[in-house]
């Protein structure tokens, strides 16, 4: 059904009935597919330029391996599934071939996408209990065709060592700041650079950290203004948004050159 939909739209733009920018935003608005449990969305990349992710906390094996296999038979060249214990991942891995890192807790099915964009991001943290959080930013960040540095234990309790980076900061298209305790870290690189940050409180600290509350009312407070906040731990949102910024820069150099 789907297929013929596809046809007749080219046979309206061929005919000259519709325009190639209508016939893309018809595109765009098809509808998902229904496996019972879950919509799988194929025409996602169309509309933010980056496929469906699979989140794989609370979804069985069963479920997982149905939607990364509606996605393979659409053309989907690779499929992340982000939230996946060791032990979930080793079911999964028994039934499909997928590359998974333990620390960020992502699975790739598929082949990985090469670096396409020439902007760097940036993933920080402030100590070294960050960087499960970071690696979720920075693995998907990866995963989704983009050069990624690593600035891991940089915290403002020893303010030399971010300033040591200042280098590879400057020359970021984004900036990803992960922090726990207080949260500090964001703001501090916000006054340092001129790109956006976005800043990742995480559930680390003492009792008053109330599991990442007092982090994340602190990037919230920020007095930089190019620091924005996603949700506390939430790593993932972090590299996805930091791959949608990198790649407007890289097509607002493009139609510059």
């Amino acid at each position: 059904m789907e297929q013929n939909r596809i046809l007749d739209l080219l046979n309206r733009v061929k005919n000259g009935e519709t325009s190639p920018q209508e016939a893309l935003l018809c595109l765009k608005m098809q509808p998902f597919e229904e496996l019972g449990y879950a919509k799988v969305d194929h025409h996602r990349e169309l509309r933010h330029g980056i496929p469906e992710v699979v989140f794989g906390a609370g979804k069985t094996i069963p479920q997982i391996v149905g939607i990364i296999q509606a996605l393979e038979k659409r053309g989907n060249g690779y499929v992340l599934i982000t939230r996946l214990e060791p032990e979930r991942a080793e079911e999964l891995s028994a039934q499909l071939p997928v590359s998974y890192d333990p620390v960020s807790r992502i699975a790739i099915f598929g082949k990985k996408a090469e670096p396409s964009s020439s902007g760097l991001i940036a993933v920080a943290t402030a100590g070294t209990s960050d960087i499960p959080v970071a690696e979720e930013a920075a693995v998907t960040a990866e995963a989704l065709g983009n050069r990624v540095a690593r600035l891991y234990d940089v915290g403002v309790a020893g303010l030399h060592r971010v300033l040591s980076q200042m280098d590879v900061l400057m020359t970021a298209r984004v900036v990803v700041a992960v922090a726990g305790m207080e949260g500090a870290l964001a703001t501090v690189i916000g006054g340092l650079v001129s790109c956006p940050v976005i800043a990742v409180p995480t559930s680390i600290g003492y009792g008053a950290n109330f599991g990442g509350i007092s982090a994340l009312l602190s990037m919230l407070n920020s007095c930089a203004g190019n620091v924005s906040v996603v949700n506390i731990d939430n790593g993932f949102g972090a590299g996805y948004l930091s791959s949608l910024i990198n790649r407007i820069g890289e097509e607002k150099n493009e139609a510059s050159s």
